[in-house]
């Protein structure tokens, strides 16, 4: 038995960081519907992926929220579910008559998981914005450039997965755990822009030991120093070392065949820019895979960049087991990896709205009311 087996989920349909958290929460057994918007042009999907591996596990209905009916549909499913996922702006889900204050008399147990960019409050809640927007405000985006050069956003993996989907995952499962004293549900406020300055924590505490300074690029974890660094190979590939500690960089230098007495100390920080171009100049000599084979079972800190596609043929991965395929599509296998009930991947229900009918059946609807609701375009 997974460990959220019994606990039912409903997930709005919104964008990346939600779907994420919804499948993090399916991956580990709970039951997760997602409730999507009608789609009044078949031509048309609400989705960009016609396989989407955030789908994974969930079942999915889609109900027309514009409607009494509709809105009759999410409060049954209120009233026997334990978690909510509100991906829409603050005030949405209210004008709609299912803000915190409605549904929690309907059932106090819920935990009503609101997951935005800017939070629930402050002068910028109702403002627009997306990952690059919140990890800017949050401090976190001006540690990702080096020196000289503008920021560079990773991608939208700090905002809307790490910042957002994750933090939201962990307060729902410390809402169902506090639950399980108290029997009460409560609201959780997970925003991306916390949640991207959470992760900054390390950072403030450099800074105020004066172990960084703010001239980013120059610093040991920002790409200052040549110990912590990629370097292009032969092949146009590239290596990632990350031999920070002594004893590491004694090996970095063997597996280089470069004589320390050849260079200026680790930890004199005006030749880094020097050590680093002697470091290019040793990298560029064997293709990366050559790299790889010379630095394997060595604490030298080592390793290849992986593209996205190569990730699965590594050793490594392929004994853990690191990708696995649903549909044809491979992607990461449920993470954290539980002893006696690990998470496991299930396929989605089929195409969005592919279950609304069995959804329906479960919430006690009678088949002439299904019927009606379904020739009413209130559901698909």
């Amino acid at each position: 038995m997974r460990p959220l087996e019994r606990i039912k989920v409903i997930e709005l349909a919104g964008l990346a960081p939600t779907p994420y958290c919804g499948m993090i929460l399916a991956d580990f057994g709970a039951d997760v519907v997602i409730v999507d918007r009608l789609i009044k042009d078949a031509t048309k999907t609400s989705s960009v992926m016609s396989k989407n591996p955030f789908d994974r596990g969930k079942r999915s209905m889609r109900t027309d929220l514009k409607t009494e009916q509709g809105i009759g549909i999410i409060r049954r499913m209120i009233s026997i579910s334990d978690v909510l996922l509100d991906p829409y702006r603050p005030g949405v889900m209210e004008n709609l008559g299912l803000g915190p204050e409605d549904v929690m008399k309907v059932n106090p147990k819920l935990i009503y998981a609101r997951l935005t960019g800017w939070g629930q409050s402050g002068p910028w809640a109702q403002m627009a914005g997306h990952d690059i927007n919140y990890i800017a405000l949050s401090g976190a985006l001006s540690l990702f450039r080096r020196k000289g050069e503008k920021p560079l956003p990773p991608c939208n993996l700090l905002g809307d997965f790490a910042g957002g989907g994750m933090l939201c995952t962990i307060g729902i499962l410390l809402a169902l755990l506090e639950r399980a004293t108290s029997g009460e549900g409560q609201v959780v406020d997970a925003a991306m822009l916390d949640g991207a300055a959470s992760l900054s924590t390390l950072f403030y505490g450099l800074l105020a030991n004066r172990l960084m300074t703010l001239d980013i690029g120059t610093n040991r974890l920002d790409g200052g120093a040549p110990f912590y660094q990629t370097y292009e190979t032969l092949d146009g590939k590239y290596m990632a070392v990350g031999a920070i500690e002594g004893r590491f960089y004694v090996q970095l230098l063997e597996g280089l065949e470069i004589d320390p007495a050849s260079l200026p100390s680790q930890d004199d920080v005006k030749k880094w820019p020097e050590i680093k171009l002697r470091f290019s100049h040793v990298f560029k000599t064997r293709r990366r895979d050559e790299w790889t084979a010379i630095f394997e079972g060595k604490d030298a800190c080592v390793t290849p960049v992986l593209e996205l596609d190569e990730v699965g043929k590594h050793p490594h991965n392929r004994q853990r087991k690191l990708l696995v395929s649903v549909d044809g599509v491979p992607q990461p296998a449920p993470a954290p990896r539980l002893s006696r009930t690990p998470g496991r991947v299930a396929k989605g229900g089929g195409s969005r709205g592919s279950n609304t009918r069995d959804i329906l059946v479960e919430l006690g609807y009678t088949t002439e009311e299904i019927g009606y609701l379904f020739n009413g375009e209130i559901v698909e």
